[in-house]
């Protein structure tokens, strides 16, 4: 992933805007339990009386830029943001690498946004599950959906659920301290071997961490669990698996250079046919692109205790197991040779066919790297909210506004549901890097603001927020994490990690987080 200016995110006028109180702050009370004043009349008429109350749903980079935006657009504006975990920071905590350490300074942003009177944040609450999506509707003007995807693409090979196949996203939460993985011991002492399906930024993510000397990563916020199985690993050789060529890859510049670039790590050189034999012509990204690739690594594989590939033209055919050995763990995969077909075989679009021939390679372990999908949360039908279960999104006008279908005129016109909206890869599905989530999110911030500013409808709630739920939440016995609470475990975290030399020590479970706090 790409790290960008500071500045860019959050100029200094905006952080004093979002600092700024309501201006009927002696009025409310904030993420607090009591409210002095209520009212339950149109959207119309609240827009003149009280401030406009948001719950953005999701922790995440896409979460918290659509809040400051919101913020720092319509004066007063206050938002709750709520996160079933009880650490926020989402996919910049759990998915940027261990090794990428400047990617994670967005935080500081981020917390910049949560210093605000006017935010409050809401964790380790659950809504569809803990707390029912309905109960929010009455107490705010407008939901932002921006929670990220929990679910894998499947393959659907045969041998699919063979031991020692990893979907990446279990493999890279596992090493970055997600909870619902922190029990997933993937087996990289049982061969030499590993395969890499995908060839996006992710992973050569996992190529590298697999290939990095571990004592490098000792240095990073890497889990120390995921520290010693990776001291114990046996791999030796990755092979990074893709169905079209290197001219098709979706991976960038920068995580071909880093693994190009690892010590002691030889690169087994592409054919020189994938590539067009005049470069001169290539967009400037694709060119460096080539060049890094067709240079290769300074590393001699004949010298270089590990090396890796990139091998293209390939489509997975099944996993394989050694029936007599090891009859349920992958000991090999094969593949569909593909060729590519188009007028032009090297243009980003071209389209791979299979052939009639197949490969198979040794492995005894694989990684599944084909992308992510959003799943909808519980409960989004009773607000009747649609859900695209195919794509993985919560339908759309491109600008974040949901859209129903059956609410607009006539059979083909969809219309926005009022005071619904999305952002993030709920809103646009699983793509892009940090920066293209904070554009995306800034564009639904700015439908909002828009939408507020012509008075039209929304969800038309009393504006309590957090305030009109709390006593529902007491009830059910669920336990809210503050911002202050964050931040005890978060002082604790980097108070565990000094000591282990590195910047912090993530903490493994729900109940190790709550136990801080205790």
């Amino acid at each position: 992933m790409n790290s960008f200016r500071s500045s860019y995110w959050i100029c200094s006028r905006c952080v004093s805007l979002l600092q700024r109180p309501t201006s009927n702050v002696s009025r409310f009370r904030y993420g607090g339990t009591t409210k002095q004043h209520r009212t339950t009349n149109t959207v119309h008429a609240t827009q003149d009386v009280r401030p406009f109350r948001m719950a953005v749903i999701g922790s995440g980079p896409a979460g918290f830029y659509t809040a400051y935006r919101v913020m720092s657009k319509i004066p007063d504006a206050v938002v709750d943001m709520y996160e079933h975990l009880p650490v926020p920071y989402g996919l910049v905590r759990f998915g940027v690498a261990p090794d990428h350490p400047e990617v994670k300074n967005v935080q500081d942003k981020f917390e910049e946004v949560a210093s605000s009177p006017r935010f409050n944040f809401i964790g380790n609450i659950a809504l569809g599950s803990d707390l029912q999506l309905t109960s929010l509707t009455p107490h705010y003007d407008a939901m932002v959906f921006a929670y990220g995807a929990s679910q894998d693409r499947a393959l659907n090979i045969p041998g699919e659920n063979l031991k020692g196949i990893y979907s990446a996203r279990a493999f890279v939460g596992w090493y970055n301290g997600l909870p619902e993985y922190a029990d997933l011991s993937p087996i990289l002492d049982g061969g030499e071997e590993a395969i890499v399906i995908g060839q996006g930024n992710v992973a050569l993510d996992i190529a590298r961490t697999l290939l990095t000397d571990v004592d490098a990563l000792r240095k990073t916020d890497m889990t120390d669990y995921a520290l010693e199985t990776l001291n114990k690993s046996r791999i030796k050789r990755v092979r990074v698996v893709g169905r079209r060529g290197p001219m098709q890859a979706a991976f960038t510049v920068r995580e071909v250079r880093e693994l190009l670039n690892l010590p002691s790590v030889a690169f087994h050189p592409i054919p020189t046919s994938l590539f067009p034999s005049d470069t001169s012509t290539l967009p400037r990204a694709s060119k460096r692109l080539t060049q890094f690739l067709m240079k290769g690594s300074p590393n001699p594989a004949s010298t270089s205790p590990k090396s890796w590939s990139l091998d293209f033209q390939l489509s997975p055919q099944s996993f394989n197991t050694n029936s007599n050995s090891t009859p349920t763990s992958l000991s090999s995969v094969t593949f569909t040779k593909t060729a590519l077909q188009g007028p032009d075989l090297f243009s980003p679009a071209t389209r791979a066919i299979a052939t009639s021939s197949t490969i198979t390679h040794p492995a005894s372990v694989a990684f599944r790297s084909i992308g992510y999908k959003s799943a909808a949360l519980p409960g989004l039908s009773a607000l009747n909210l649609p859900f695209d279960a195919n794509l993985g999104i919560i339908p759309n006008d491109v600008s974040g506004r949901v859209l129903s279908a059956s609410l607009g005129p006539g059979y083909l016109t969809a219309k926005h549901i009022p005071g619904m909206y999305c952002a993030g890869w709920v809103k646009r599905g699983p793509t892009g890097v940090i920066a293209s989530t904070m554009e995306d999110a800034f564009a639904t911030a700015e439908a909002i603001a828009q939408d507020w500013e012509a008075k039209a409808v929304f969800l038309g709630g009393d504006g309590a927020g957090w305030d009109g739920i709390s006593e529902e939440v007491r009830r059910k016995g669920l336990r809210r994490v503050t911002w202050e609470d964050w931040k005890r475990i978060d002082k604790v975290e980097r108070e565990r990690g000094k000591v282990a030399g590195k910047e912090r020590e993530k903490m493994k479970s729900v109940t190790e987080m709550l136990s801080v706090l205790d």
